[in-house]
């Protein structure tokens, strides 16, 4: 049996026809599309209870479905006690139908269970086409047990795309249901 995430459905059935009328596109393979979904989150206490690292490595494959690498410092810093090569951070990068699916659930669960939510800032473009958000509690996923949790961690999400200018990224992200806040101009 083979299964296809909706929202993958959806960028051949909405998306790309939105897009290239919205842009003028010529060739339909010319419509942005949404290459990977990398996840990374920090985990400074690392340092001193090693016991977080593995409960961030823990929920990160709850969230995800896929197991983390866990990420190192990169240099000395005397005043965080931090070594090179020390463990301070775990990251997923997703793709395919995982891609798919870890989007649908961060619209349609996650995001809605954000306190007091006004829509996602739209300043975290690159200038390359690529958007990143954070959040600040992974208790919004409802994976996770909230009684299971033994410190409160934010993430960050980036989203990679074959956009060519940051209004292409946002009118993708907007078309698969990303909220973002409406600007008055």
């Amino acid at each position: 049996m083979n299964y296809t995430p909706s929202l993958h459905k959806k960028y051949y059935k909405d998306v790309v026809p939105a897009l290239t009328k919205k842009f003028e596109y010529k060739n339909s393979m010319e419509v942005p599309k949404l290459l990977k979904i990398s996840i990374n989150q920090g985990v400074g206490d690392a340092i001193v209870d090693k016991k977080i690292l593995d409960t961030s490595v823990e929920e990160m494959t709850l969230i995800t479905g896929q197991k983390p690498v866990i990420t190192k410092s990169k240099k000395d810093i005397s005043n965080f006690k931090l070594r090179k090569g020390m463990p301070i951070g775990v990251k997923v990068t997703l793709r395919g139908e995982k891609m798919f699916d870890f989007l649908e659930r961060l619209i349609a669960v996650a995001i809605p269970r954000i306190r007091d939510f006004q829509g996602i800032n739209d300043k975290g473009f690159d200038g390359r086409g690529n958007y990143t958000f954070g959040i600040t509690e992974q208790i919004i996923f409802p994976e996770l047990v909230i009684d299971k949790i033994l410190k409160i961690n934010g993430m960050n999400i980036t989203f990679v795309t074959t956009a060519k200018t940051d209004k292409e990224c946002l009118e993708l992200l907007k078309e698969f249901g990303l909220p973002f806040k409406n600007q008055k101009k």
